[in-house]
C-alpha cells in the first residue's frame, strides 16, 4: 500500500514526488516514456533551466529523488479505479499497485500538422507554443497553421516575435470579412492554398511548396490544430471535463472525485512546464494536509 500513486513521469509528476518524498510519503511514479515535447532539444520559460534538454531535466529530477521514500516504474497504467476508499491502478503486465491517493500527471498529446515532409522539422522549426519557442525564431518568416478559422489567434499573437507572419489555412477558406480585416489590419498575410509539402535543410524549414506549384519562404511554423488527453484514466474515474477536453480541476488540483488530483497538460491551466511543474507541487501539498488530517486521532 502507498500513500500516493502518480501516474506520469514529467515535470508535474516529478515535482509532486519530490514534494511528497519531503513529507515522508510512500510514493511511487509511473512513467510511459512519452513525453509531449519528445520531439525537441531544449526547453524554456523555466527559470535557472532556460534552454536545457528536455531529457537531461528529466534525468536530474529523479537524481534529485533518490534520497527520498520514492519508487519509479517505467511502465505504462492502463486501468484505474477507486475501491473501499482507496485507489486501484494496473500496469500493462496486470500487476496491481494500491494506494490512498491518486494523482494523473499523465499531460495531453497534439494532434501535429499532418503535411509531407514535416517529420525533420517538427520540434525544430516547427512548434504548438510561442511562448515556448517564439524566442529562437525572433525576426524571421514565421507561419501560423491551422484548418478554416482555427489559427487566426495564434497568428495575431505571433506578431509579438516578427513582423512577418502568415496565417496557413492549407485548402480551407472560411474565414469571415471580420476575419479578415483583422488580419489585414495587423499586417498578417492569408494563405489558403493546399499545401503540398514543407522543404528544408535538416531541421531547418525553408519554404512550404502549394499543391498549385507555388511556394512560400517561411523560417518556423506554429500549429493550432488540436489536442487530446495522454491517457483514458480520467474517464475510467469519472472526473468532470471542460469543454476543451482537458480534466477540471479546482483552486489546489482537486478533482470531483474525492482523493483524486491532475496537475499539468491534462488540466485545465496554462500549458508551460514550468506552471506544470508548480501545479504538481501544489497537488502535492493538498496531499500531504489530507494525509496528515486522515491520520489525526
Amino acid at each position: 500500500m502507498y500513500d500516493v500513486t502518480i501516474i506520469g513521469g514529467g515535470p508535474a509528476g516529478l515535482s509532486a514526488a519530490l514534494l511528497l518524498g519531503r513529507c515522508m510519503r510512500k510514493v511511487i511514479v509511473f512513467d510511459s516514456g512519452e513525453y509531449r515535447n519528445a520531439w525537441s532539444d531544449a526547453m524554456h520559460a523555466f527559470i535557472t533551466r532556460d534552454g536545457i534538454n528536455p531529457r537531461d531535466f528529466i534525468k536530474e529530477a529523479r537524481q534529485d529523488l533518490e534520497k527520498y521514500d520514492f519508487e519509479f516504474k517505467a511502465k505504462e497504467i492502463v486501468s484505474a479505479r477507486c475501491a473501499g476508499g482507496f485507489f486501484e491502478v494496473t500496469d500493462s503486465e496486470d500487476q496491481v499497485y494500491l494506494s490512498r491517493k491518486l494523482l494523473l500527471a499523465t499531460g495531453i498529446q497534439d494532434r501535429w500538422p499532418q503535411i509531407p515532409g514535416c517529420e525533420p522539422f517538427n520540434g525544430k522549426s516547427i512548434h504548438h507554443c510561442p511562448y515556448c519557442d517564439g524566442w529562437e525564431h525572433k525576426n524571421t518568416a514565421l507561419g501560423a497553421y491551422g484548418k478554416n478559422r482555427d489559427a487566426i489567434g495564434l497568428s495575431l499573437s505571433l506578431k509579438t516575435w516578427s513582423s512577418d507572419v502568415t496565417l496557413y489555412t492549407d485548402g480551407t477558406r472560411r474565414l469571415r470579412a471580420a476575419d479578415t480585416q483583422l488580419l489585414e489590419r495587423n499586417k498578417v498575410k492569408i494563405c489558403t492554398a493546399p499545401i503540398e509539402r514543407l522543404e528544408g535543410e535538416g531541421s531547418k524549414l525553408q519554404r512550404v511548396v502549394f499543391k498549385n506549384n507555388g511556394s512560400m519562404a517561411c523560417d518556423a511554423i506554429f500549429f493550432s490544430t488540436g489536442q487530446d488527453q495522454r491517457a483514458t484514466l480520467g474517464r475510467q474515474l469519472n472526473c468532470d471535463f471542460t469543454s476543451k477536453g482537458v480534466i477540471k480541476t479546482y483552486h489546489q488540483q482537486q478533482t470531483n472525485v474525492s482523493g483524486l488530483y491532475v496537475a499539468g497538460d491534462a488540466a485545465r491551466d496554462m500549458q508551460l512546464v514550468i506552471v506544470a511543474a508548480a501545479e504538481g507541487t501544489k497537488a502535492g501539498v493538498m496531499i500531504n494536509k489530507e494525509l496528515q488530517e486522515e491520520f489525526r486521532m
